[in-house]
């Protein structure tokens, strides 16, 4: 008996846990069934035929699922995860965006390889559009919608939906690699400024500095004097009008003062000024002294005078 290897060489054990075939690609509008699996869109996984899952098995491949499609004919590429294997035989079902991203058509060949991610540390993004900043959080935006995604490649757009609008994020940059897995991670989110975005323009503010010169007494009489006692006109309760309509007593622009701007005045700072009393003047005790006569005064008698006792 004679024995041989038709293989020169052993196949290395890396290939040999590695899964690699290729699908028709369709979006999931094409996916035939009564439920809605518009969910898919708003992800980054994909749907394989339950032979992928069947294969994988046997490899005995690492946790969690991630995958490298490439488009050979325009040497495009990304990186995602599988939600499920119900798919037909020779189909997989792809997101939208990420058909446009690997510039597929329906019914396109899409080859699909098992790959390991190293864990994200750290992404940045830039929105697509200036609509983005109408979001009043948007890391939260993003952190939840990021949780339908399993990895992240550096150049893909992306597309998440908020509050029934769809938006587009770049992913611009990625660490450790250009192309992580973002499953159960610490990661650090960055945003770039939207594209088309304009800042605008900051005009310099030019502050008025207040004079301190006295104004013209005779300008206060145009400002608003607000209320005056007695100067509106009387009725009678017998219903009779006086004969004179009283007018009220000019104002003498001489008479008006303008207060004391305080200069010492502080922000947060109340300042209670209170109207202080002149005190009167202490007399010397010297002097009271000196006045002071003992047994000056006078008496006065219950009698009256004039009568005998």
């Amino acid at each position: 008996m004679f024995s041989f290897n038709m293989f020169d060489h052993p196949i290395p054990r890396a290939f040999q846990n590695r899964f690699s075939t290729q699908y028709r690609c369709y979006s999931v509008s094409m996916l035939a069934g009564p439920n809605d699996r518009s969910d898919v869109d708003k992800g980054g996984k994909i749907i394989m035929p339950p032979s992928a899952l069947d294969q994988l098995s046997r490899l005995n491949i690492t946790y969690p699922m991630l995958f490298k499609l490439t488009n050979k004919n325009s040497d495009r590429m990304t990186h995602c995860g599988v939600l499920e294997f119900v798919a037909d035989e020779g189909i997989c079902y792809l997101p939208h965006w990420m058909m446009q991203n690997l510039l597929l058509e329906e019914g396109g060949l899409v080859q699909v390889e098992s790959v390991n991610l190293m864990v994200a540390t750290y992404s940045k993004f830039q929105p697509q559009s200036p609509d983005f900043l109408d979001i009043t959080n948007p890391k939260a935006v993003l952190e939840n919608a990021l949780r339908n995604f399993a990895c992240l490649t550096t150049g893909d757009v992306v597309a998440i939906n908020y509050n029934e609008k769809i938006y587009e994020l770049r992913v611009m940059e990625t660490k450790p690699d250009k192309a992580v897995s973002i499953i159960e991670c610490d990661m650090n989110v960055d945003f770039d400024a939207p594209l088309g975005y304009k800042e605008p323009e900051r005009r310099p503010q030019q502050r008025e500095e207040p004079t301190e010169e006295e104004a013209d007494p005779s300008s206060y009489g145009e400002m608003d004097l607000g209320f005056r006692a007695f100067a509106c006109s009387g009725n009678r309760l017998d219903g009779k009008t006086k004969g004179i309509e009283p007018s009220p007593v000019p104002i003498d622009p001489s008479d008006m003062k303008r207060g004391i701007p305080n200069y010492d005045y502080k922000v947060g700072r109340i300042t209670f000024i209170r109207n202080s009393r002149p005190q009167p003047k202490k007399v010397d005790d010297d002097d009271a002294l000196s006045r002071f006569i003992a047994f000056s005064g006078e008496g006065q008698s219950l009698r009256k005078k004039g009568r005998n006792p």
